[in-house]
């Protein structure tokens, strides 16, 4: 690489700990209605389908991107498909519209028992979309703090009284 050149960013983790067991967590993350309930970006109105169960599990979004007031779609439908699938441990799936494939971005959560609850670690990856894609520049279409802002939301949501008094 050139001196000075700069490097891509394309991939954001964030890590928080939240006073929930993994198994809890991971409860939440596997219903289609939990991804709604602690979304921070507002383009998740709701959800359809069944709790995952494992790898090629499908669930159905139904969004509204105008919550980022970024580019005009409208609502929308995407399907969920489950990636990686580690009971209470890990959890990714990749997002295809109804009509087309997926374009290759990924969203997950790694679950890692920790005092105090579960360090919960989101990511969001977009290395591997088409190079085409890419040059759109909508990417990545949520920021790194929309992330963190959804586990503070996943902490609540979880542990509603919040994590115990230090000391």
């Amino acid at each position: 690489m050139a001196e000075g050149a700069a490097v891509a960013i394309e991939r954001f983790e964030v890590s928080r700990t939240v006073g929930a067991d993994p198994g809890t967590i991971f409860s939440l993350l596997c219903d289609p209605r939990g991804h709604v309930a602690i979304d921070s970006s507002g383009m998740l109105m709701s959800a359809t389908g069944e709790p995952v169960r494992g790898v090629g599990d499908t669930f159905v979004v139904h969004m509204d991107r105008e919550a980022l007031n970024d580019f005009p779609l409208g609502r929308y439908d995407v399907v969920v498909t489950i990636e990686t699938f580690e009971q209470d441990r890990e959890l990714a799936w990749s997002i295809a519209g109804t009509e087309r494939p997926s374009i290759g971005h990924l969203y997950g959560y790694r679950l890692e028992p920790a005092e105090g609850g579960t360090l919960v670690t989101s990511y969001y990856d977009w290395s591997a979309i088409d190079a085409r894609v890419k040059e759109r520049g909508i990417f990545p279409v949520i920021s790194e703090l929309a992330l963190r802002a959804t586990l503070g939301i996943l902490a609540r949501t979880v542990a509603p009284d919040g994590p115990p008094p230090a000391g």
